[in-house]
């Protein structure tokens, strides 16, 4: 998969996960992922921010906890933006909540983290120096983000106002489509948009960004946005997963594209790993 060097806004960018104890966890991702980990904070800084490679490349970071937030350990959503200030501001406009007002990353960027009207919470990130992951779509690289909300038609409303997504509907499957994203997929991949077609990829697939999880009005889980990992085999890294000191939160099982398992870092942080698998692109969702 090419290596990425940037992306458009209102497009998924980057993840990082918030641990109570982070360098404790470094070894349980090293050996499921193979990740390469180098902490970027100072010695003596108070805080650790361990950035994740492959091949060099970036795809993810395990951070300390940020004063304020919960303390919790959880996987956290970035959504490229041109402007964090204007994407804060028309995020409140549009009902959401600026949970933390846009500051500057040193010289990596610019960020603030929100809410929307639901509750599920993203950060928002305004690219300088760090361009976001730069390895996905392969082993133990970002594949996919997802937002779980019991509010569709509210969700419709106030992610087209901020980012301008619409909704994609595809059997058993709800997605968020950003138009125009196949387009710069195209220009960068030249022929991507004939390969989704040939494998039985539906019309408006290229557009996608995200997915869309609805959850019933009795189903006690709160709104959030889950991380996907793309992984060879979802039955192996489950099985690793528990080696390592994890739990499977869901045994590997089909789905339309996939087969994917749930699961839990030893700290409790949860994501997702997916495994492609094209015969499975007509089963329900």
């Amino acid at each position: 998969m090419p290596e990425r060097d940037g992306y458009i806004p209102g497009v998924p960018c980057w993840v990082d996960t918030n641990h109570p104890d982070p360098l404790a966890v470094v070894p349980f991702y090293e050996g499921l992922f193979g990740w390469e980990m180098t902490d970027t904070m100072p010695e003596g800084s108070g805080g650790h921010y361990v950035i994740a490679r492959i091949r060099g490349g970036d795809v993810a970071a395990i951070s300390s906890i940020p004063e304020g937030a919960p303390p919790m350990a959880t996987w956290n959503t970035y959504i490229w933006v041109d402007s964090a200030d204007a994407t804060a501001a028309a995020a409140e406009a549009a009902g959401g909540k600026v949970l933390v007002a846009p500051f500057d990353v040193m010289d990596a960027g610019r960020m603030a983290v929100l809410s929307d009207p639901q509750g599920a919470v993203f950060s928002v990130w305004q690219a300088k120096q760090h361009k976001g992951a730069q390895v996905v779509n392969e082993h133990g690289a970002l594949n996919f983000n997802g937002l779980a909300t019991h509010d569709v038609e509210g969700a419709k409303g106030f992610y087209g106002a901020v980012f301008g997504w619409k909704v994609l509907e595809l059997p058993g499957n709800l997605m968020w489509a950003l138009p125009g994203y196949g387009d710069h997929l195209e220009e960068r991949t030249p022929g991507l948009r004939k390969m989704i077609e040939e494998t039985g990829g539906p019309e408006g697939f290229i557009d996608v960004v995200a997915a869309i999880q609805p959850l019933a009005a009795d189903d006690a889980t709160p709104a959030h946005w889950s991380v996907t990992f793309g992984v060879d085999d979802a039955d192996a890294i489950a099985a690793r997963a528990r080696e390592l000191g994890g739990t499977v939160v869901a045994e590997p099982f089909d789905a339309p594209w996939t087969r994917m398992t749930v699961l839990q870092d030893p700290q409790g942080a949860t994501f997702i790993a997916s495994q492609f698998v094209p015969e499975n692109k007509d089963l329900a969702g």
